[in-house]
């Protein structure tokens, strides 16, 4: 039996801590305290509309695509919101400690909430759920050898497992000076802990692979990337006798203690690098006598690294194959690599919450990685990701030299991508049900593999191989299974080098050069036509090929009757508008006004007089709220909080609905899918049908239906805040036009990660005129992120007013 057998959410009710209630987290009201603010810092996102000859810029944009909000798992994403700081694991650890003194296992704690204080741990008990759930459904993902390694893991006194699960969560692999780890609230005795971790243990002998061994292609994968296969004895931590370099040695001191050391040694610096350096130097200039080796001269550097040991005193290290073989537990269990000491963290607190969670069918299948070999390529996989993100994103611009070693990672792995990109194919066709396998492949190597052939084409595209760089693209276009998300700046990109690139780098046959390059704008026309007829070509994408379309029509000279009319989705501009107010200024502790200079009070925001209420002071989306409720309009300040309610409430079912391996636990608010671009496709026909209804105008109806059924319980579902009234709700489902709430709706089903934020502040309807508009409030100190820029894009190109608010002082107030 599985361990998440154990997480019943109706067990007997225990003493439990306070935590965060979803009006805390986001409450519809005039207020901001609250208000999310994920996705309004992509800064570097080009705008829609523009022509992207460099391709880095593309990259850039397509980032957001994958990566997940705030470093949270998809499965800590699909948890509810609540508190997992210090405070709240102390409090919950001593509401958890048992009366009588007995000291209950795992599964006594999971699921009748005992505690022991001292004797358990949070952090002991999550690493153990992990394991234990991956050995109990996944165990033939792992070899003899690394069974044997969780056996004596289970052996470990608490204590041991204690610092082991706390060092393994710095998730580095660094040495550490055991005076200065702390934890003596949970450990006793300390050097114990350290000895037990450093023991020896045997491991069973692998001559012949038995049913759970790896395969010779997977023990390569481990070798080629710094993993070597567990053999002979393994030990869970280093001691301080394996320092033998000057970098490891230096990591353990501080700056400060680095320079006194320096000092002794008669060289200079100002950083760790430039130290480094110039103990180094030192150590090649001169050497030492040992006299312990009968005067044998020895190279400074192990002098050096002699007394940097002894002042630091012991060290402690986790040995590198015990901690490869965790971080593989816990990419199994998670289904991520982005998992943290929060993740861990709240997969339990989340359940000790005891709330309330949709309906929906557990399913946590084995089949996501069928086999260790699959499972180490995809590791494999990741890491080659991880350095090609690395090169790019830690290194500044990317040079020359490095541009060439990501064009040949790419190449490298190009045959395989192919071998799996026609394994995927005959599993869609003859294994999958339909949309089934949109999650599962995101397991695949193939899924790692097909992003860094996109990565590929940004070295070609810098060193203008237009020709290869489009080769590849169609290639990618050609795939319908991994990476949906970016088809569409795939099309823009193909269009663009069809427009201006490729006429000269193909044949003529015959042709003029101007026949030449309108035969490949019409290509290019094709192309952008495809993009707009493709199904997972995201709505975001849209207006640049529409744009690009009617460029195109306009070189080619197409008659007026056979050009594309899009004058239904063309762009208005924002209204802007002008609020006046009286801005209050804080009047620092000096008696100066903090009103100087513009640039003190950048980034901060500002305070205004509410004096259509009490006169009493407001954030500044709060005061141009007052405003328009003085024009008739009645609204929220939410920043999406509105349309994520709407999203939920109208797709409430499609959320819920049983897709394999989304809902892995019983206390989620949504699918793990729904921050990828897998569920869409996943869900496409259902997803279509409600559309259809919405744009039929049947949101009124879905509303109420979902509210009767569930607002008695008010399930923990995601974006849905039940405390906006029923009546709001229903005014603006009649207000918002059919067409313009499914296309909004479409958005959200697409990109929900991506485009949760950077939606307008305000959300205003009227009812007398049946009208729905959002407002951007800005004041001097702020300007449009380009997430709000897209938003602003997708809702006019709706239908949907919008206006650019801009908070003026007719009046600026000192007070102390």
């Amino acid at each position: 039996m599985s361990l998440l057998d154990y997480w019943d959410t109706q067990r007997p009710s225990v003493k439990r801590r306070k935590v965060a209630t979803d009006e805390d987290q986001e409450r519809p009201s005039h207020r901001k305290d609250n208000t999310p603010t994920e996705g309004k810092e992509l800064n570097n996102i080009e705008s829609p509309g523009m022509d992207m000859p460099d391709i880095y810029q593309l990259d850039v944009q397509l980032e957001t695509a994958d990566a997940p909000s705030n470093s949270q798992t998809e499965l800590e994403s699909s948890l509810p919101a609540i508190k997992t700081d210090t405070e709240a694991i102390e409090e919950y650890e001593s509401s958890q400690q048992q009366e009588d003194g007995s000291e209950p296992d795992l599964h006594g704690r999971l699921q009748n909430g005992g505690w022991r204080k001292g004797r358990s741990s949070i952090y002991v008990d999550a690493f153990n759920l992990a394991l234990e759930t991956v050995l109990d459904e996944e165990a033939h993902l792992f070899s003899e050898p690394e069974m044997e390694v969780f056996r004596q893991w289970r052996d470990l006194s608490y204590e041991a497992q204690y610092l082991y699960v706390r060092l393994f969560l710095r998730k580095t692999s660094a040495w550490h000076r055991v005076n200065r780890l702390g934890y003596y609230s949970d450990i006793t005795d300390m050097s114990r802990a350290v000895d037990d971790l450093r023991l020896w243990h045997g491991l069973p002998s692998t001559n012949s692979p038995s049913e759970n061994g790896p395969s010779e292609n997977g023990a390569s994968l481990m070798s080629s990337h710094g993993l070597e296969e567990l053999r002979g004895e393994f030990r869970f931590a280093d001691e301080t006798s394996d320092i033998d370099t000057l970098e490891a040695a230096s990591s353990l001191l501080l700056l400060e203690e680095l320079k006194a050391f320096a000092k002794d040694a008669k060289v200079q610096g100002k950083s760790k690098k430039e130290l480094l350096a110039a103990l180094r130097r030192g150590s090649q200039e001169q050497t030492g006598l040992d006299w312990t080796t009968n005067a044998t001269a020895t190279n400074r550097v192990s002098h050096f690294v002699q007394r940097i040991l002894d002042y630091t005193g012991d060290c402690i290290r986790l040995a590198a194959g015990p901690r490869a073989l965790f971080e593989r537990v816990h990419l199994v269990f998670y289904r991520s690599t982005e998992w943290t000491e929060k993740s861990l963290t709240t997969i339990i607190l989340a359940k000790i919450a005891r709330r309330n969670f949709p309906e929906y069918v557990v399913c946590r299948e084995s089949s996501i990685f069928p086999s260790r070999e699959i499972l180490l390529e995809f590791e494999s996989a990741l890491r080659t990701q991880y350095r090609i993100d690395n090169m790019l994103e830690f290194n500044g611009a990317p040079t020359t030299e490095l541009l060439e070693q990501i064009r040949d990672i790419a190449y490298d792995v190009y045959p395989r991508w192919k071998a799996l990109l026609e394994q995927e194919q005959r599993k869609e066709e003859n294994i999958y049900e339909y949309g089934e396998g949109a999650y599962l492949r995101r397991f695949s190597p193939a899924w790692v593999y097909t992003r860094i052939i996109h990565k590929g084409l940004l070295p070609l595209g810098r060193f203008k191989d237009y020709k290869e760089e489009y080769r590849l693209l169609c290639e990618l276009l050609g795939q319908r299974l991994f990476h949906p998300s970016r088809r569409g700046a795939w099309y823009q990109r193909k269009a663009l080098l069809e427009e201006h690139y490729m006429w000269a780098l193909s044949a003529f046959d015959g042709r003029s050069e101007d026949n030449q390059r309108k035969h490949w704008r019409r290509i290019a026309l094709q192309t952008c036509e495809t993009g707009l007829e493709d199904p997972y070509c995201h709505l975001i994408y849209h207006y640049d090929l529409q744009k690009r379309i009617t460029k195109l029509e306009r070189a080619l000279k197409v008659v007026k009757r056979e050009q594309h009319d899009f004058g239904h989705v063309m762009l208005s501009k924002p209204v802007e508008r002008t609020v006046e107010g009286i801005r209050i200024e804080r009047e620092d502790l000096s008696g100066a006004a903090a009103t100087n200079e513009v640039t003190s009070r950048r980034g901060r925001p500002t305070v205004w007089l509410n004096e259509r209420e009490d006169n009493s002071e407001c954030r500044v989306e709060e005061m141009c709220l007052g405003w328009y409720q003085d024009q008739d309009w009645k609204g929220y300040h939410s920043e999406g909080g509105i349309v994520r309610t709407l999203f939920s409430y109208l797709f409430y079912d499609i959320l819920f609905t049983y897709v394999p391996n989304v809902f892995q636990t019983p206390f989620q608010t949504c699918p793990l899918d729904l921050h990828t671009d897998a569920f869409y496709p996943t869900r496409a026909s259902e997803i279509n049908h409600r559309l259809v209804e919405i744009t039929n105008g049947a949101a009124e109806r879905l509303i109420r239906a979902v509210h009767a059924a569930h607002a008695p319980s008010q399930p923990c579902a995601i974006g849905l805040d039940w405390s906006f009234e029923l009546d709001d709700l229903v005014e603006i489902a009649r207000c918002f036009r059919g067409e313009a709430l499914a296309a909004v709706c479409k958005v959200m089903a697409q990109e929900y990660q991506q485009r949760g934020g950077g939606i307008p502040d305000l959300f205003l309807w009227r009812v007398d005129t049946a009208q729905v508009m959002f407002a951007e409030v800005k004041s001097e100190n702020d300007r449009l992120s380009d997430t709000q820029r897209l938003w602003i894009h997708v809702l006019t190109g709706a239908g949907v007013d919008v206006e650019l608010c801009n908070a003026v002082a007719k009046e600026v107030r000192v007070v102390r």
